[in-house]
């Protein structure tokens, strides 16, 4: 059998990009394929468009309440949302011709090849009439906005993720169906650039799968700015009435209707496996995307796949594990595990990080043996300079101090989630991190002063070595005298 490559890598996103790097730094023989554009849904559609859209709302935001700091608030702020879109569209720009430039790949010594991709069999990939034979395959095709089953829906039309960043400018109003991580950035961001929104959750909560504290926390800041959090609110059908959008629905037995210039959707995400030949190379597909193990390997041994596609965590960072791991165990069988510990963050403002348990988690599984350690971002002089005092850490610890999760509120929070989840990684004491001295005054501070109020719990334990010490002991310690 010809084996042109030793590697194919179908998609070129996140998990393909850093993929394709590292095989290449191994000397391996690599194809890309990608039927769109290098950089995917981070570049394009993802991160990079929504954060550079956040960073303009906050800005906005400062302006408004600028008081706070001392300085003369902009009460009639008159944004145009086209230059910020612009914007956007400059910063994706600015990453494609650089990092994302397909040129860099090639100068690494990897094909890209631009073209529709199938898989033929375990070994071949076909590109628009091309089989690229191969020792391996990776698949990396991502994944899209879900449709919800919602009467009207489709008629009336409406927005994504993928979809907002290819309008001009914003429109006048949004309501948004949905409560996850991407509907509720967008809806902070849109309110602070000046629009009405509303955001539609069928559950008690946003963000279901984050700590409930810290949720209700964050929930209280988006009502506050102005964000329409309706709570308990399944949508039954969409309707166009005088140009306008018009969401039906019930909270309970009572109806509601909801209306905006535009609906925004963001209730999950679907696996790109369609089209691909997965059925002809007998690759296994579930209900969350192509089945893997935990090397990321399909029930096809020459064929892996990573990312979002594979359906674990849907976040770009996994991703690039998940596609390195792979690219590991196919040349180093067996040095490809991947993780099952992945933290997160939503970037509101105040962001939202995770790691590990929650508490409720964690008293499923170690009932009342379990300890929440707490600290408001309110005693943080860092963050009561900066103004920025609403927020808290919280450290979930197991039997021995043990930390099984981490969870912030804060400004930056998910750049200060790190040190934690390295903790819960190697399934160590919360009190270790007592011994790192924290650069002061820096909110990361609160994180060591949270690890030393458990040693200082710890050292209790201890007491009675200082009171026999100070009663003169019995000669197995020295007195003061002595010392």
């Amino acid at each position: 059998m010809r084996r042109g490559y030793d590697l194919v890598i179908v998609g070129m996103g996140s998990g393909g990009m850093v993929a394709s790097e590292f095989a290449a730094s191994l000397g391996l023989r690599v194809a890309t394929v990608e039927r769109g554009r290098v950089g995917g849904d981070c570049l394009w559609t993802g991160c990079v468009p929504s954060k550079a859209l956040l960073a303009s709302a906050k800005v906005a935001h400062h302006l408004r309440t600028a008081d706070r700091w001392g300085l003369p608030a902009l009460d009639t702020l008159d944004i145009d949302t086209s230059l910020v879109w612009k914007r956007i569209r400059e910063t994706q720009a600015q990453i494609a011709a650089t990092d994302d430039n397909p040129e860099r790949y090639r100068a690494l010594g990897v094909e890209v090849v631009h073209g529709d991709a199938r898989l033929t069999g375990p070994h071949s990939v076909e590109v628009d009439g091309r089989t690229l034979w191969t020792r391996y395959i990776l698949i990396c095709t991502g994944s899209r906005p879900a449709q919800p089953p919602i009467e009207g829906l489709e008629e009336a039309g409406y927005l994504t993720s993928e979809n907002i960043f290819e309008l001009e400018r914003a429109p006048r109003s949004v309501v948004a169906i949905g409560g996850g991580p991407i509907a509720i950035e967008m809806a902070q961001a849109l309110r602070r650039l000046g629009l009405g929104v509303t955001v539609l959750q069928r559950e008690d909560q946003i963000l279901g799968k984050d700590e409930p504290e810290l949720v209700a926390l964050l929930t209280q800041v988006l009502r506050e700015e102005g964000v329409d959090l309706q709570l308990g609110v399944a949508v039954d059908r969409v309707t166009v009435e005088d140009g306008q959008k018009v969401v039906h629905g019930h909270r309970g037995s009572d109806e509601v209707r909801f209306v905006a210039e535009e609906l925004l959707v963001g209730v999950g995400r679907k696996p790109n496996v369609e089209h691909l030949g997965l059925d002809a190379a007998g690759v296994s597909v579930g209900s969350r995307g192509i089945e893997v193990d935990e090397r990321m390997r399909t029930n096809v041994d020459s064929i892996y796949a990573g990312g979002d596609v594979a359906g674990r965590f849907l976040f770009t960072h996994s991703a690039g594990h998940e596609t390195v791991r792979a690219v590991r165990d196919m040349f180093f069988p067996g040095k490809g595990v991947v993780s099952e510990l992945v933290p997160w963050c939503t970037f509101t403002d105040p962001e939202l990080a995770h790691v590990g348990l929650t508490q409720t988690e964690a008293r499923k599984i170690h009932g009342d043996r379990i300890r929440v350690r707490r600290l408001d971002l309110a005693h943080s002089d860092r963050a009561r300079a900066d103004g920025e005092s609403l927020g808290r850490f919280m450290a979930v610890c197991g039997p021995g101090d043990r930390l099984l999760g981490a969870h912030i509120l804060a400004p930056h929070a998910g750049e200060m989630i790190h040190e934690l989840a390295y903790v819960v990684s190697r399934k160590g004491r919360l009190s270790e991190l007592s011994k790192l001295i924290h650069v002061y005054p820096t909110l990361s501070t609160s994180i060591g002063q949270l690890a030393a109020e458990s040693s200082f719990d710890n050292a209790q334990r201890f007491r009675w070595l200082t009171t026999l010490s100070r009663l003169g002991g019995t000669g197995a310690f020295p007195s003061s005298r002595d010392a």
